[in-house]
Protein backbone atom coordinates (compact mmCIF):
# COMPACT_ATOMS: atom_id res chain seq x y z
CA UNK A 1 0.00 0.00 0.00
CA UNK A 2 1.84 3.09 -1.22
CA UNK A 3 1.35 6.56 0.21
CA UNK A 4 3.85 8.23 -2.09
CA UNK A 5 6.14 10.96 -0.80
CA UNK A 6 5.53 14.35 -2.41
CA UNK A 7 7.94 17.07 -1.39
CA UNK A 8 7.13 18.64 1.96
CA UNK A 9 4.56 15.94 2.84
CA UNK A 10 6.74 13.64 4.96
CA UNK A 11 4.99 14.61 8.22
CA UNK A 12 1.57 13.88 6.74
CA UNK A 13 2.73 10.52 5.42
CA UNK A 14 4.21 9.66 8.80
CA UNK A 15 0.94 10.53 10.50
CA UNK A 16 -0.94 8.24 8.11
CA UNK A 17 1.45 5.39 8.82
CA UNK A 18 1.18 6.04 12.55
CA UNK A 19 -2.63 5.88 12.36
CA UNK A 20 -2.51 2.56 10.50
CA UNK A 21 -0.16 1.09 13.08
CA UNK A 22 -2.31 2.39 15.93
CA UNK A 23 -5.35 0.65 14.47
CA UNK A 24 -3.44 -2.62 14.19
CA UNK A 25 -2.09 -2.39 17.74
CA UNK A 26 -5.41 -1.40 19.31
CA UNK A 27 -7.26 -4.17 17.48
CA UNK A 28 -4.63 -6.71 18.44
CA UNK A 29 -3.54 -7.42 14.87
CA UNK A 30 -0.06 -6.47 16.08
CA UNK A 31 0.62 -8.28 19.33
CA UNK A 32 2.27 -7.00 22.55
CA UNK A 33 6.05 -7.51 22.53
CA UNK A 34 6.01 -7.72 18.72
CA UNK A 35 8.86 -5.86 17.04
CA UNK A 36 8.10 -3.21 14.41
CA UNK A 37 10.71 -3.50 11.69
CA UNK A 38 11.50 -0.21 9.94
CA UNK A 39 12.54 -1.71 6.63
CA UNK A 40 9.59 -4.11 6.48
CA UNK A 41 7.18 -1.25 7.10
CA UNK A 42 8.93 0.95 4.56
CA UNK A 43 8.57 -1.82 2.00
CA UNK A 44 4.90 -2.40 2.87
CA UNK A 45 3.89 1.26 2.64
CA UNK A 46 6.40 1.99 -0.15
CA UNK A 47 7.93 4.96 1.63
CA UNK A 48 11.36 5.82 2.95
CA UNK A 49 12.67 4.58 6.28
CA UNK A 50 12.79 8.23 7.33
CA UNK A 51 8.99 8.43 7.13
CA UNK A 52 8.62 5.16 9.02
CA UNK A 53 11.10 6.28 11.66
CA UNK A 54 9.10 9.48 12.23
CA UNK A 55 5.86 7.47 12.44
CA UNK A 56 7.42 5.21 15.08
CA UNK A 57 8.63 8.25 17.00
CA UNK A 58 5.06 9.59 17.06
CA UNK A 59 3.81 6.18 18.11
CA UNK A 60 6.32 6.00 20.97
CA UNK A 61 5.03 9.31 22.35
CA UNK A 62 1.62 7.68 22.91
CA UNK A 63 3.04 4.88 25.04
CA UNK A 64 1.79 2.17 22.69
CA UNK A 65 5.34 1.21 21.77
CA UNK A 66 8.75 1.60 23.34
CA UNK A 67 12.25 1.66 21.94
CA UNK A 68 14.44 -0.99 23.54
CA UNK A 69 18.25 -1.02 23.19
CA UNK A 70 19.45 -3.58 20.65
CA UNK A 71 15.86 -4.75 20.04
CA UNK A 72 14.26 -1.83 18.24
CA UNK A 73 10.66 -0.63 18.60
CA UNK A 74 8.45 -3.03 20.52
CA UNK A 75 4.69 -2.97 21.13
CA UNK A 76 3.80 -2.63 24.82
CA UNK A 77 0.89 -4.40 26.48
CA UNK A 78 -1.85 -1.97 27.50
CA UNK A 79 -4.57 -3.98 29.16
CA UNK A 80 -8.19 -3.05 29.80
CA UNK A 81 -7.53 -2.28 33.48
CA UNK A 82 -4.67 0.08 32.66
CA UNK A 83 -6.76 1.77 30.00
CA UNK A 84 -9.56 2.26 32.52
CA UNK A 85 -7.09 3.87 34.92
CA UNK A 86 -5.84 6.21 32.21
CA UNK A 87 -9.35 7.30 31.24
CA UNK A 88 -10.28 7.85 34.88
CA UNK A 89 -7.32 10.19 35.29
CA UNK A 90 -8.19 11.91 32.02
CA UNK A 91 -11.76 12.39 33.21
CA UNK A 92 -10.67 14.16 36.36
CA UNK A 93 -8.25 16.42 34.50
CA UNK A 94 -10.81 17.39 31.86
CA UNK A 95 -13.49 17.88 34.51
CA UNK A 96 -11.20 20.30 36.34
CA UNK A 97 -10.65 22.21 33.10
CA UNK A 98 -14.40 22.48 32.52
CA UNK A 99 -14.94 23.67 36.09
CA UNK A 100 -12.31 26.39 35.78
CA UNK A 101 -13.54 27.40 32.32
CA UNK A 102 -17.04 27.97 33.69
CA UNK A 103 -15.51 30.49 36.08
CA UNK A 104 -12.84 32.07 33.90
CA UNK A 105 -13.84 32.03 30.23
CA UNK A 106 -14.17 35.51 28.75
CA UNK A 107 -16.88 36.56 26.31
CA UNK A 108 -14.80 35.84 23.21
CA UNK A 109 -13.90 32.36 24.42
CA UNK A 110 -17.54 31.59 25.18
CA UNK A 111 -18.56 32.62 21.67
CA UNK A 112 -15.76 30.50 20.21
CA UNK A 113 -16.86 27.32 21.93
CA UNK A 114 -20.49 27.98 20.93
CA UNK A 115 -19.40 28.38 17.30
CA UNK A 116 -17.44 25.13 17.38
CA UNK A 117 -20.53 23.37 18.69
CA UNK A 118 -22.78 24.83 15.99
CA UNK A 119 -20.34 23.77 13.28
CA UNK A 120 -20.20 20.30 14.80
CA UNK A 121 -23.96 19.95 14.37
CA UNK A 122 -23.54 20.05 10.58
CA UNK A 123 -20.94 17.29 10.78
CA UNK A 124 -23.20 15.11 12.89
CA UNK A 125 -26.14 15.69 10.53
CA UNK A 126 -23.94 14.76 7.57
CA UNK A 127 -22.39 11.75 9.29
CA UNK A 128 -18.90 13.16 8.75
CA UNK A 129 -17.07 11.36 11.57
CA UNK A 130 -13.59 12.45 10.40
CA UNK A 131 -14.54 16.14 10.45
CA UNK A 132 -16.31 15.71 13.77
CA UNK A 133 -13.20 14.13 15.25
CA UNK A 134 -11.24 17.28 14.41
CA UNK A 135 -14.01 19.52 15.74
CA UNK A 136 -13.99 17.44 18.91
CA UNK A 137 -10.31 18.27 19.39
CA UNK A 138 -11.04 21.96 18.89
CA UNK A 139 -13.83 21.79 21.46
CA UNK A 140 -11.60 20.28 24.12
CA UNK A 141 -8.76 22.67 23.29
CA UNK A 142 -11.18 25.56 23.82
CA UNK A 143 -12.06 24.19 27.26
CA UNK A 144 -8.36 23.93 28.14
CA UNK A 145 -7.74 27.50 27.00
CA UNK A 146 -10.67 28.65 29.10
CA UNK A 147 -8.92 27.58 32.32
CA UNK A 148 -6.41 30.42 31.94
CA UNK A 149 -3.95 28.13 33.71
CA UNK A 150 -1.04 27.08 31.51
CA UNK A 151 0.18 24.40 33.92
CA UNK A 152 -3.15 22.58 34.11
CA UNK A 153 -3.60 22.93 30.35
CA UNK A 154 -0.13 21.48 29.67
CA UNK A 155 -0.69 18.46 31.91
CA UNK A 156 -4.12 17.77 30.41
CA UNK A 157 -2.94 18.13 26.81
CA UNK A 158 -0.01 15.82 27.47
CA UNK A 159 -2.27 13.16 28.95
CA UNK A 160 -4.81 13.57 26.18
CA UNK A 161 -2.08 12.98 23.60
CA UNK A 162 -1.20 9.70 25.28
CA UNK A 163 -4.80 8.58 24.82
CA UNK A 164 -5.06 9.97 21.29
CA UNK A 165 -4.84 6.56 19.56
CA UNK A 166 -7.90 5.41 21.48
CA UNK A 167 -9.89 8.48 20.43
CA UNK A 168 -9.45 8.07 16.69
CA UNK A 169 -12.32 9.02 14.39
CA UNK A 170 -13.19 5.32 13.96
CA UNK A 171 -14.65 5.29 17.46
CA UNK A 172 -17.27 7.87 16.49
CA UNK A 173 -18.75 5.42 14.00
CA UNK A 174 -19.90 2.87 16.59
CA UNK A 175 -22.96 2.91 18.85
CA UNK A 176 -24.02 6.38 17.59
CA UNK A 177 -21.09 7.79 19.54
CA UNK A 178 -20.87 10.91 17.40
CA UNK A 179 -24.46 11.92 18.21
CA UNK A 180 -23.98 11.13 21.90
CA UNK A 181 -20.73 13.09 22.01
CA UNK A 182 -22.40 16.10 20.42
CA UNK A 183 -25.20 16.05 23.00
CA UNK A 184 -22.71 15.73 25.85
CA UNK A 185 -20.77 18.71 24.50
CA UNK A 186 -24.01 20.66 24.58
CA UNK A 187 -24.47 19.88 28.28
CA UNK A 188 -20.93 20.97 29.04
CA UNK A 189 -21.37 24.24 27.16
CA UNK A 190 -24.64 24.98 28.91
CA UNK A 191 -22.93 24.57 32.27
CA UNK A 192 -19.99 26.74 31.24
CA UNK A 193 -22.22 29.52 29.90
CA UNK A 194 -24.29 29.35 33.09
CA UNK A 195 -21.09 29.76 35.11
CA UNK A 196 -21.99 26.61 37.04
CA UNK A 197 -18.66 24.99 38.02
CA UNK A 198 -20.10 21.90 39.71
CA UNK A 199 -22.39 21.13 36.79
CA UNK A 200 -19.56 21.71 34.30
CA UNK A 201 -17.28 19.39 36.26
CA UNK A 202 -19.87 16.61 36.36
CA UNK A 203 -20.87 16.98 32.71
CA UNK A 204 -17.27 16.75 31.49
CA UNK A 205 -16.41 13.82 33.73
CA UNK A 206 -19.49 11.95 32.47
CA UNK A 207 -18.52 12.80 28.90
CA UNK A 208 -15.06 11.29 29.25
CA UNK A 209 -16.54 8.26 31.01
CA UNK A 210 -18.91 7.70 28.08
CA UNK A 211 -16.02 7.96 25.65
CA UNK A 212 -14.00 5.44 27.63
CA UNK A 213 -16.84 2.91 27.58
CA UNK A 214 -17.12 3.28 23.81
CA UNK A 215 -13.37 2.87 23.32
CA UNK A 216 -13.07 -0.16 25.56
CA UNK A 217 -16.06 -1.85 23.93
CA UNK A 218 -14.47 -1.23 20.53
CA UNK A 219 -11.16 -2.62 21.76
CA UNK A 220 -12.75 -5.77 23.19
CA UNK A 221 -14.83 -6.35 20.06
CA UNK A 222 -11.83 -5.82 17.76
CA UNK A 223 -9.77 -8.35 19.67
CA UNK A 224 -12.68 -10.81 19.79
CA UNK A 225 -13.06 -10.53 16.01
CA UNK A 226 -9.33 -11.06 15.55
CA UNK A 227 -9.31 -14.13 17.80
CA UNK A 228 -12.33 -15.59 15.97
CA UNK A 229 -10.65 -15.02 12.61
CA UNK A 230 -7.45 -16.68 13.78
CA UNK A 231 -9.38 -19.64 15.16
CA UNK A 232 -11.18 -20.04 11.81
CA UNK A 233 -7.96 -19.61 9.88
CA UNK A 234 -9.19 -16.41 8.26
CA UNK A 235 -6.70 -13.55 7.81
CA UNK A 236 -7.40 -10.45 9.90
CA UNK A 237 -8.96 -7.46 8.12
CA UNK A 238 -6.11 -5.38 9.48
Amino acid sequence: MAFGEPTGMTATISECICERLVDRIVSGAIQPAERLDEQALADEFQVSRTSVREALRQLASTGLVEVRPHRGTMVVDIGIEQLNDMFEAMGELEALCAKLSSQRMNAIERKKIELIHRESHEMVAGGDDAAYSKANERFHDAVYDGTHNSSIKSITVNYRQRLAPFRASVFFTSHNRMQSSFQEHGEIIEAILAADPDRAHTAMRNHVASSSVNVIEYLIESRRTRDASEAAGTPSAH
